[in-house]
């Protein structure tokens, strides 16, 4: 059930009742759509109307259900990501693979959602081996710094769930068309080198008449700047539903100096970040590198998928294979580069 304490201490009677009245109607942590079509990839997005007793909210976690696989997060500016991975009950089936683990939890870190507005969190996954008819609950806990609310209670067969004080968030599975087809090619940016995350509704054009290109090299031609040669780059195709865009390309330092690289721009998108992703005890972690990267004498970086990587936010037009993304690659030493990176599909290729 839903709990309302801070941690180490449990709340007194003002609190608990504090607690009771803003978890009324339309109060609670639910989901943007609250159906989903039986095999089919979806976004699910929860809707986060308040903080903790008038407290900002600082993380938020949440519990993913059997039937919910693959699933991938959508990144937040100013929010760590953490995914918890162990075991499913099942084995499933990914285009001929059998799956038997993956995402069991994501987790949104040391953000700042003031009590004051209202925010959402989106999860991509595919809906699979669930009947019509079936809720699947998504627990979730909302952390307030020190304190901590749980949005865990789901009804039992038969019950009004309407009469729940905390309840989790539900998405009722609906029977598909034709039994749902398997969107999963509809994966956008997959920061892992698999499958992504797809996410807004625009009519895509080609970019490669966007100011600045000009002093660039054609898309996928090797860079030079000093010591330093860069190579390879590519962007992934966005798709509807995409907020943010992935970026990689490999520099190699043929010099006696250490560079960095400090900041990457591009008129495609109001902000280019640098991002780091890394798996370690089955816990994925993406975090902004706000110093850069830096490039050893001697030594090549790679930008690739489930690594280092851009992160384009604020994209003006979506993604679409086969046009070009300019950016420019502030180095500390070398100075700026123009690069131009090739649109491939939404898989990297």
């Amino acid at each position: 059930m839903k709990t309302f304490k801070k941690i180490g201490k449990t709340f007194g009677l003002a609190a608990i009742l504090s607690a009771t009245a803003f978890a009324g109607a339309e109060a609670h942590v639910t989901f943007l759509d609250k159906q989903a079509k039986q095999d089919s990839t979806i976004l699910a997005t929860l809707q986060l109307p308040h903080g903790c007793d008038g407290k900002a909210t600082t993380e938020v976690r949440v519990k993913l259900p059997e039937g919910f696989f693959f699933a991938k997060p959508q990144p937040k500016a100013g929010w760590e990501l953490e995914v918890i991975k162990g075991d499913y009950q099942k084995t499933y089936d990914n285009h001929g693979d059998k799956v038997k683990s993956g995402a069991i939890e994501i987790r949104w870190k040391n953000g700042n959602l003031s009590d004051d507005f209202y925010d959402t969190f989106v999860i991509q996954g595919k809906v699979s081996g669930v009947e019509a008819g079936t809720s699947l609950a998504f627990p979730v806990t909302q952390m307030c710094g020190d304190t901590v609310a749980a949005w865990d209670q789901v009804a039992k067969e038969g019950d009004d769930a309407h009469g729940l004080k905390s309840p989790a968030p539900l998405l009722k599975v609906v029977a598909g068309e034709g039994h749902g087809h398997d969107h999963d090619d509809m994966a956008g940016m997959d920061m892992t080198g698999k499958t992504g995350m797809d996410m807004t509704g625009k009519t895509s054009m080609d970019m490669s008449g966007i100011a600045g290109l000009g002093a660039a090299a054609p898309a996928g031609e090797t860079v030079k700047a000093g010591d330093l040669e860069i190579s390879g780059g590519f962007a992934k195709a966005m798709l509807p539903g995409q907020p943010v865009g992935g970026g990689f390309f490999t520099v190699k330092n043929n010099g006696q100096t250490d560079d960095r690289l400090v900041s990457v721009s591009s008129p495609a998108s109001g902000e280019v970040q640098i991002h780091e992703m890394e798996t370690k005890d089955n816990v994925m972690r993406m975090r902004q590198l706000k110093d850069g990267i830096a490039i050893a004498a001697g030594e090549t970086v790679k930008l690739e998928p489930g690594n280092l990587h851009l992160m384009f936010r604020k994209v003006k037009t979506p993604f679409k294979q086969g046009d070009t993304v300019p950016v420019t690659l502030t180095f500390e030493k070398a100075g700026k580069v123009d690069l131009v990176l090739q649109v491939l599909s939404a898989q990297g290729k």
